[in-house]
């Protein structure tokens, strides 16, 4: 099961006989790019789809027909349906050409006029023994071309038209005698496989400059990271400096106030004694001029009124404090332009 994961759909992970082949080489089902938002992209690698329906017109006939063979490979090993399909009996013998199930009737029928076209007919026992792998491989073996000509499919084909680009049986190569030249089939074949081993190769070359390339980005992703990270830190830390040199602020400030504030009141409180006095001592000599003026004898007039003049004269030079103009700085004027300047 683990061996052959790469024949499921490369979307969502199921096997599906409708595998389609894009562009961008990756596989997927046709209910996978039916779904497949945005139309026209792959969703593995994001390749734009040259279609315009969204669906390639390439099969993957590799993964296919590879889910076929295994299909019969499991049916073999699980013991299932094993019937002949010519006469429904056990079938104990399996065609890799004929892709069919023998009973050992028809069996020994098979062998006596096919023997001589390549098809090796196996034990199902002796395939239950082995592998998938070597089932496939053994497949691959015995598997034969056919010819494009439809009429002439039964036709062995071991000739290859290089204009025309197909595979050709006798027949054909010496009816169309406009394309030639010719090469044998499996030559071609293996020049095929040739080719794209070579173009593997460079692939897999220029692949380790991508992968190169990758880590770099990798690297220059987890150190955008980082320095976000070492940036987020210092946007803290400077924060919480900032709170603190506010905080500190805050404290002087309001410290500051307090102190304006004692100064202030203790200001106030010695005007307010000042200002009382001063009232008081009016209200005395307006209390004792009145009685005076009710209840003095002249000797006594004589006597006291010098004191008296000379206190009232006192009083009169006297001057109410002036009220403070609005617009002079008031005790919390530093204060005002300190927290202004923060």
């Amino acid at each position: 099961e683990d061996d052959f994961q790469f024949l499921l759909c490369e979307g969502c992970r199921q096997e599906s006989p409708h595998l389609k082949l894009l562009t961008c080489l990756h596989t997927l089902c046709l209910s996978c790019l039916g779904k497949n938002e945005p139309v026209g992209q792959c969703p593995v690698c994001c390749t734009a789809i040259p279609q315009a329906s969204g669906i390639p017109d390439m099969d993957n006939l590799l993964f296919t027909n590879l889910q076929a063979r295994l299909r019969v490979y499991k049916q073999m090993v699980d013991g299932v349906d094993l019937f002949c399909d010519n006469c429904r009996k056990l079938g104990e013998f399996w065609c890799s050409e004929c892709f069919e199930f023998l009973c050992t009737k028809c069996f020994e029928a098979h062998q006596r006029y096919l023997r001589w076209e390549s098809h090796r007919a196996k034990r199902v026992m002796d395939i239950r023994a082995g592998s998938a792998k070597d089932f496939l491989e053994g497949i691959k073996r015995t598997g034969g071309l056919s010819c494009s000509n439809p009429n002439h499919k039964s036709q062995p084909v071991s000739i290859y038209c290089q204009k025309c680009e197909k595979a050709l049986c006798c027949s054909c190569a010496l009816l169309d005698n406009q394309h030639a030249p010719f090469c044998d089939i499996r030559s071609e074949t293996q020049r095929r496989q040739e080719e794209l081993s070579s173009m593997d190769r460079e692939l897999r070359r220029r692949r380790s400059g991508f992968k190169a390339t990758y880590v770099s980005l990798q690297g220059e992703a987890a150190r955008l990271e980082e320095a976000q990270r070492e940036m987020r830190e210092l946007i803290r830390q400077r924060v919480e400096q900032l709170v603190r040199l506010i905080r500190q602020e805050e404290e002087e400030l309001v410290g500051l106030v307090e102190a304006r504030q004692e100064q202030g009141r203790r200001e106030l409180a010695q005007e307010l004694r000042h200002v009382e006095g001063v009232l008081r001592r009016m209200e005395a000599g307006e209390r004792l001029v009145e009685k005076m003026s009710l209840y003095a004898t002249e000797q006594e007039v004589m006597d006291m009124q010098p004191f008296i003049k000379g206190s009232l004269q006192e009083l009169q030079q006297l001057q109410p404090p002036a009220a403070k103009d609005q617009a002079e700085p008031g005790p919390f004027a530093e204060c005002r332009a300190r927290l202004q300047a923060l």
